[in-house]
């Protein structure tokens, strides 16, 4: 994946000043780190932008975009952690404000990024932008992961059934 300068600028940033680089310590989906699909969304979201030729606030949804889980907890492993899926975008949103001055646009992309498994959708386009990123990002870390593993363990038994 190639990384546009104003992602790896706002990575580096977040990195000296606040405990993002801790969110590569989290998995989120399959082996995906928080910290790995935190950076994905944030340069699909930058696609999308581009491709569909919105007009944005680029840094707005850089940053909201690499924050939108800053939840930093291990929520597979963490019973105490209920109902990640609704809860971990408050999560985000509070560990950010500890961390960073937001502006209300990125606020409520994190906050809202989860619509419609949270009932309330963002207000913004780069909000918007945010939540189908994340969702496209989601599904290449699960499902596709998934089947791309299938498909390499059915070469390799082939293999092994040839050569044997």
């Amino acid at each position: 994946m190639k990384l546009e300068q104003a992602v790896i600028d706002e990575i580096k940033n977040l990195c000296r000043y606040t405990r993002f680089s801790g969110t590569a310590n989290y998995i989120q989906h399959g082996t995906t780190s928080v910290y790995r699909h935190s950076i994905a969304v944030a340069c699909v979201s930058l696609r999308i932008a581009e491709k569909l030729h919105l007009r944005v606030d680029k840094r707005t949804l850089i940053r909201g975009a690499l924050l939108h889980d800053y939840f930093l907890y291990d929520w597979h492993s963490n019973p105490s952690v209920s109902w990640h899926g609704y809860r971990h975008p408050r999560i985000a949103l509070e560990n950010a404000e500890k961390d960073v001055f937001l502006n209300k646009k990125e606020k409520n992309m994190i906050l809202r990024h989860m619509f419609p498994l949270t009932p309330v959708p963002p207000v913004h386009k780069e909000g918007w932008i945010i939540c189908l990123a994340d969702k496209l990002c989601s599904v290449r870390e699960t499902v596709l992961r998934k089947k791309r593993h299938r498909g390499y363990k059915k070469i390799a038994k082939k293999k092994a059934v040839e050569t044997g």
